[in-house]
């Protein structure tokens, strides 16, 4: 049996600078979770500010900065791409401005680019500040699909068969086709190698040259490298850990279609089975792998690691997000809770494994 460590709360107040938004793809999502959190780290008694990459050194009001709210779809590529061109250097304007001095910890609210793939943790060391989660050479490993896959794969982790391309090389479509037939085959997931909850993903259930080239388009709009992943049909589980703990197995039961952005972040379009319905022996091994790819993957303080359980009862590892969401939909609390850590209680224990780190 997997035991439990025992959760400990801190009492001490402690001066905080939560960041949220940013200038991925997952903004939206990040304020969202930016929410919740602001009000547990009040509630725990911590002195909280609250800073958006995307305006610089400036002090901008809460309420600006929490303005917008998740929309049914993630935002297009253009949106994001002017959002990078005006406010990339602003990154660098934010952490090393006022708004850090005297702060004890970075809790990064922030999801996706520039937030989850190593680059602001990379600012935060240079600038000498703690932060909460995953270090930069976790953090850049776990977001790189195609690498973190290596390193499973080595670690006798098993996750889905792939490939990659790269922008820069301009496969022809012949060419891509080819090398899925010679690898794979179809289905097949293509989906850009470095951004989260499911933006430009596409899934191709048969060769169909104008599909393909569309979701080639989608995937390359989004990173300069994607990566084409053999279709595992089957049931979606998610594993929490936190510290060196795994948590209660979550089922994720999208009411159709598939666990899209839509159903990820749209209230009542998902059901969350947890624990889920699965054997003792199954729950045990999907937990010990989660910890595995956790710890292959040098992770710290947190993470949550995504399955596909195929119809043999085979586990594969799709990805270790080192900064999961904490939207009133996120599966990280959900599975706390039935552990008994009520969601003031998981976000203090981020805080205090982050600094112990």
């Amino acid at each position: 049996m997997i035991i439990f460590k025992e959760h400990m709360i801190s009492h001490k107040n402690l001066n905080i600078l939560l960041l949220v938004g940013g200038l991925s793809a997952e903004r939206e999502v990040s304020l969202s979770s930016g929410r919740a959190i602001l009000k547990a780290l009040r509630e725990n008694g911590h002195k909280v500010k609250v800073a958006d990459p995307i305006y610089g050194s400036e002090e901008v009001s809460e309420e600006k900065i929490f303005q917008d709210y998740i929309k049914r779809d993630y935002p297009t590529k253009d949106s994001i791409r002017l959002l990078q061109k005006i406010s990339s250097r602003k990154m660098l304007d934010c952490i090393n401005s006022k708004l850090l001095d005297n702060i004890d910890l970075v809790f990064i609210g922030l999801h996706g680019k520039f937030g989850e793939d190593g680059k602001i943790q990379t600012l935060l060391e240079l600038r000498g500040v703690k932060y909460s989660g995953s270090g930069v050479f976790s953090s850049n490993l776990s977001m790189d699909k195609d690498f973190s896959k290596v390193i499973m794969k080595f670690n006798g982790i098993k996750t889905p068969d792939w490939i990659t391309f790269y922008k820069s090389e301009e496969d022809s479509l012949n060419e891509i086709t080819n090398k899925i037939n010679s690898s794979f085959g179809y289905p097949c997931v293509i989906k850009p190698n470095d951004e989260g909850s499911t933006v430009g993903l596409t899934i191709l259930f048969d060769e169909d040259n104008e599909k393909l080239s569309a979701a080639l388009e989608l995937a390359f709009s989004y990173s300069e490298k994607i990566i084409i992943e053999k279709y595992i049909k089957g049931r979606e589980l998610t594993v929490p850990v936190i510290g060196t703990d795994s948590y209660h197995v979550i089922e994720i039961i999208p009411k159709d279609g598939f666990y899209d952005y839509e159903h990820k972040y749209s209230k009542g379009r998902t059901d969350y089975i947890c624990p889920a319905d699965i054997s003792e022996l199954l729950e045990i091994e999907a937990r010990q792998i989660a910890v595995n790819a956790h710890k292959s993957l040098e992770c710290e303080v947190y993470s949550r690691v995504d399955f596909i359980l195929n119809e043999n009862n085979e586990l594969y590892c799709l990805e270790v997000n080192t900064l999961p969401g904490m939207t009133d939909t996120s599966l990280v609390p959900k599975s706390a809770l039935k552990s008994g850590i009520n969601f003031n209680q998981l976000i203090e224990k981020i805080i205090n494994l982050s600094i112990r780190k």
